[in-house]
């Protein structure tokens, strides 16, 4: 792709290693001030627009046709399923909610951007205001779990060293990881190295959180704490939309769910 940020989703042969990924969400230079410039202003008529709106979008990669006549909202507080078999489009959508692909045709807006409208130098914006969750985590594993949220913080401009701290151990603790933030990643299993990509996702109050098959590497058992953690969010405010083939996860955490099949969204 041809922004400023590697792909973070679907292409593993896009991304780069380690810290590149991390920095898929944030952006190196930014003159953004710290927790009180980044929480929520008081609410106004804008707040109670759908954060996600899409209206006969067709969605296109290399001139093929993916998606079409896509029509979804997703609203502050709900947890929504995009189900479908790998290669349907889930992916293809999410890249078109964080600006990497597009739209060809319709009226999409996304956290307040229109998408057809975006430049290139406003998808960092649009992305400071996601939450983004990987399937295969891309931590930095030369560092600890504290020294990965910090390293987010950092590239967001946060400057108030206590705000920074306490956001950091207020996140830990809303994934359940209270206690391991001196740990690194490789000495936690599976299911706590995608909680501190969740963590990671909370830390700058996105408008959104978008997941990408996020259990795809873990076992029936972590899958559903996983599942129930974003469901928890979701019921706290913060919208959640996890594409997903886990068709008995979906049934178990029971939420709104969108099918993909034959290139229609239903």
């Amino acid at each position: 792709m041809n922004i400023d940020i590697e792909p973070i989703i679907e292409d593993s042969e896009n991304f780069s290693p380690e810290e590149s990924a991390s920095e898929a969400v944030v952006s190196e230079n930014t003159d953004m001030a710290e927790k009180d410039q980044l929480q929520e202003p008081e609410l106004s008529p804008e707040a109670y627009r759908p954060i996600i709106s899409l209206k006969h979008v067709d969605i296109y990669q290399k001139d093929i046709l993916i998606l079409s006549d896509v029509n979804l909202t997703v609203e502050k507080g709900e947890l929504v399923y995009l189900v479908g078999k790998t290669g349907c489009g889930k992916s293809s959508l999410l890249k078109l909610l964080y600006g990497e692909v597009a739209p060809h045709s319709g009226d999409a807006m996304v956290a307040g951007f229109d998408m057809n409208r975006v430049r290139t130098d406003q998808i960092q914006m649009l992305r400071r205001k996601l939450g983004i969750v990987f399937q295969d985590f891309q931590l930095l594993y030369d560092r600890s779990v504290y020294e990965n949220l910090k390293f987010v913080t950092k590239v967001t401009g946060w400057k108030d060293k206590h705000k920074r701290d306490d956001r950091i151990q207020e996140v830990l603790d809303r994934v359940g990881l209270k206690t391991k933030g001196h740990k690194m990643p490789h000495q936690l299993s599976g299911g706590e190295q995608q909680r501190v990509c969740i963590a990671r996702a909370l830390v700058n109050y996105p408008d959104i959180i978008l997941a990408d098959e996020p259990t795809g590497n873990l076992d029936p058992e972590t899958s559903f704490d996983i599942f129930q953690l974003f469901k928890e969010i979701s019921t706290q405010g913060t919208p959640v939309l996890i594409a997903t083939h886990d068709y008995l996860i979906v049934d178990k955490v029971p939420a709104r769910v969108l099918f993909i099949e034959q290139g229609k969204l239903s």
